[in-house]
């Protein structure tokens, strides 16, 4: 799949090529909204709230080769609105299996796997703050390279890399690393 001729394709007006763009990573969409909305109803209305925008102004992107990080991003953004409009808090970690409680879909791999170790890293995610639980899941959970998370969260690489190190460390301290360095 040659993403910059699809791309040119959906500036002309092109719907399928724009279909086969977002369908070539609709499962890494997919787990991005869930991030966010942490439901699967929650995130197919983001999903499909970010096809009419990337719809919508797929004319107004100037690199071709940014598509997958500028939809991303697009995406992010609309699940924030969405949960801003449900008055709901952006909290990762906001479900957390206590007392018999369930879990919802899980965020991290597939999202129908409840583990024993996702449950733990939920809850070393607890010890973090939101800006280092959002970007060390975009990192390590997503696979987003830095110019992306920076994009989606609207700071600079530098902030970035920055939350990006003291979580890992605030992570290690508690997790009981060797040197205390991530």
């Amino acid at each position: 799949m040659n993403v910059v001729r699809l791309v040119k394709k959906a500036k002309k007006g092109s719907k399928k090529a724009l279909l086969e763009l977002i369908m070539a990573e609709k499962d890494a969409y997919y787990k991005l909204a869930l991030t966010y909305m942490r439901n699967k109803h929650d995130a197919m209305d983001a999903m499909a709230e970010m096809i009419v925008t990337l719809y919508e102004k797929i004319g107004q992107l100037k690199k071709e080769e940014s598509f997958y990080s500028w939809s991303k991003t697009i995406l992010v953004n609309d699940c924030k609105a969405l949960l801003r409009k449900q008055k709901k808090v952006v909290l990762i970690d906001e479900y957390i299996a206590v007392n018999g409680q369930d879990l919802p879909q899980t965020i991290y791999g597939n999202p129908y796997d409840d583990s024993d170790k996702q449950m733990e890293i939920q809850e070393l995610l607890l010890h973090l703050s939101e800006h280092q639980k959002e970007v060390i899941q975009l990192r390590y959970f997503h696979d987003l390279d830095y110019e992306t998370i920076a994009a989606i969260t609207n700071v600079s690489v530098g902030t970035v890399k920055s939350r990006l190190y003291y979580g890992l460390h605030k992570l290690s301290d508690h997790y009981g690393g060797d040197d205390g360095a991530p």
